[in-house]
């Protein structure tokens, strides 16, 4: 019988060594699999740019005639298509040429002003004589390859962003935030780009390359915009602040996107007790970069001097009993379908807690009026720097 028992144990300690391995074989792979997936997704990219890069110099050589062009690219794709098949169709081959427009300047980069004959001399041990008349195309793919961090799909979204300064605020934002291609659309849909220049420190956007000024810190004003739009909700004309709370938790992934990156989902209807009654707060996020809690209260209505005071409640609670150490003080967030400025400049001003109210649309901006708006600010800007350096 001991024998068996010591047999017994012996088969469980392997079997817990096999478990062990195969978790480690498991995630091996897959960290492997993502590795080579993303590899292979940039060599491609960078590969669809060069190709533009080509057919742009093909073109130029006849002059850049509209006709010379067309035909060169139907007769590039005929032949293409025959030799690798599907994917290089005439459309595909006019992206590529405007992928490439709309990053012309890519060589210039740090990672690729080594000379091909320097990049060829590193990957010499790495091709064989039989491969070197493509070595020269191939080396320089290479080289391209960390320049390009989204996937093909999200570039042929950010090539139809036309204003080059949007279009690198997205490419980084992206990357930044790992977004999905459908979060990428959303993203340049509701131009979050303008919104953000709106609703963050102006300054701070517009004055790219200055050095940093202390208002330029992170701060809850800079870091929540203004408004909020939240028309993934899909929510009709009339409903609660249950329905707009529910919806919210769905599409949770999606809110958070609207939020921005730097915030995390800790609960809903968190209970607190404060003398004989109850409480619920309807939303409560911490944010990384504030480096604190962020409780969020929700109204269907507009904003009142109410709403003030009961969130002045909920943050001397949350700031006595959830803050912990080395967290900064909880902040205060009143969604509202209305906000009347003055009201809350009065209701809010001064107060020990920071509190601020904020708009939500349950429908896209309008693009022009954002446009309008953001041409305004700019002119300000520059009209106060003018005023300065006089």
């Amino acid at each position: 019988m001991a024998k068996k028992t010591g047999t017994t144990r012996k088969i469980a300690k392997q079997d817990e060594s096999y478990g062990d391995v195969l978790s480690s074989m498991v995630e091996l792979l897959e960290a492997a699999r993502r590795l080579s997936s993303r590899a292979v997704n940039s060599v491609m990219t960078a590969t669809y740019w060069e190709m533009g890069r080509r057919i742009v110099e093909l073109d130029q050589a006849g002059e850049g005639r509209a006709e010379y062009g067309e035909q060169l690219i139907k007769k590039l794709a005929a032949d293409l298509s025959k030799r690798f098949g599907r994917g290089f169709a005439w459309p595909n081959l006019y992206r590529m040429r405007r992928f490439y427009a709309a990053y012309p300047k890519i060589l210039s980069t740090p990672l690729t002003k080594l000379s091909s004959a320097e990049i060829d001399k590193k990957l010499s041990t790495a091709l064989t004589k039989s491969q070197s008349i493509g070595a020269n195309g191939l080396s320089t793919v290479l080289a391209l390859a960390d320049q390009f961090p989204l996937s093909w799909s999200q570039y042929l979204l950010l090539i139809a962003v036309e204003d080059e300064q949007a279009r690198r605020f997205y490419e980084e934002e992206a990357h930044r935030g790992g977004w999905t291609v459908k979060q990428l659309k959303r993203q340049i849909d509701s131009q979050f780009y303008e919104r953000t220049l709106l609703s963050k420190n102006q300054a701070t956007m517009l004055r790219k390359g200055s050095t940093p000024t202390p208002e330029d810190a992170v701060s809850p004003e800079s870091e929540i915009k203004d408004p909020l739009v939240l028309e993934f909700l899909d929510l009709k004309d009339e409903y609660s602040e249950n329905d707009l709370e529910d919806a919210l938790i769905h599409k949770l992934e999606a809110f958070l996107l609207e939020l921005g990156s730097d915030f995390a989902f800790v609960g809903r209807q968190k209970r607190l007790r404060i003398g004989d009654e109850w409480y619920r707060i309807d939303l409560l996020f911490f944010h990384r970069g504030l480096k604190c809690l962020v409780v969020i209260d929700l109204k269907i209505g507009k904003f009142t001097h109410a709403d003030a005071g009961q969130m002045h409640m909920y943050l001397n609670y949350a700031a006595e009993h959830w803050t912990r150490n080395g967290e900064n003080p909880p902040v205060g967030l009143i969604l509202c379908a209305r906000n009347d400025e003055s009201v809350a400049r009065y209701a809010l001003d001064n107060l020990p807690n920071k509190v601020m109210a904020r708009e939500y649309k349950l429908a896209l901006p309008n693009e022009q009026l954002l446009i309008d708006e953001l041409q305004r600010t700019q002119r300000f800007l520059a009209n106060r720097k003018l005023a300065t350096d006089n």
